[in-house]
């Protein structure tokens, strides 16, 4: 049956899920992934230590598994990140599925985790197909209106060749740039981790694996959100501060 959803949004499952009153569990949890990563456990094995120990559900191990990261993973980041006024008169290189799914996500109510790295991540992921949602423009807009009055001189999209409709969200990047009249180029590409992780440009992602490679980057789906988005379901596991942090700085 084809899929015929139109929003990126949650998980019937979600609900209690991610209800107010289990964060606290989930953050003891995501605490205690944390110092195994310290330690230099394995994230798999760890995941299933604690997800046991917790009676944690598959979405929850999941979550918890994308806000972890050991302290040393956590300072790199922040080293290495750059604020939206340092973007003027320059590229921006976006993780483009990895930025845009959160974005959407935020808009239609999905989950949207808060890691221990600052960064939000969404729940909903892309696999082996890409499909437009309602949000997808709503989103494209959000990223290039930010951007454009942060000065950026082109964004350069990345995305993953082998995942379906890459090439046509390819056109509709582009349509919504030459639209709105900002510079924007779109690469399809087999391996956009290993681009974005190697180039001296500034990124955008959330992606773990690009944030403990890459030169500079920035929280862009956070800062997104943010300012924009102050509606989003957001589930703060960032352990290092419960304190409103999609208020005030988004760089804090």
């Amino acid at each position: 049956m084809p899929d015929k959803r139109c929003h990126r949004g949650p998980d019937p499952e979600d609900d209690e899920l991610f209800a107010p009153v289990v964060w606290p569990t989930l953050r003891k949890a995501t605490s205690d992934l944390c110092w195994l990563l310290d330690h230099d456990y394995a994230m798999a094995s760890s995941v299933e230590l604690v997800g046991n120990r917790f009676n944690l559900a598959r979405r929850q191990r999941v979550a918890i598994a994308r806000c972890a990261c050991s302290n040393e993973a956590r300072q790199r980041r922040r080293q290495h990140q750059v604020e939206p006024d340092q973007l003027r008169g320059q590229e921006l290189w976006l993780d483009g599925y990895n930025v845009l799914t959160a974005v959407e996500s935020a808009l239609a109510g999905g989950v949207i985790l808060l890691g221990n790295d600052g960064c939000c991540r969404d729940m909903a992921g892309v696999h082996a197909r890409y499909r437009r949602v309602n949000e997808t423009i709503p989103a494209l807009s959000l990223i290039g209106e930010l951007t454009a009055q942060w000065g950026v001189t082109e964004c350069h999209w990345w995305l993953d060749r082998p995942i379906s409709n890459s090439g046509r969200l390819k056109q509709l990047i582009l349509k919504t740039a030459a639209d709105s009249g900002w510079s924007w180029q779109v690469e399809l590409v087999y391996n956009p981790d290993k681009v974005l992780s190697e180039t001296d440009r500034t990124i955008a992602s959330s992606d773990s694996v690009i944030l403990d490679r890459c030169q500079r980057w920035i929280n862009l789906a956070r800062t997104v959100i943010a300012l924009r988005v102050p509606q989003a379901r957001l589930v703060d596991l960032d352990i290092s501060s419960h304190s409103s942090p999609l208020q005030g700085n988004p760089s804090d």
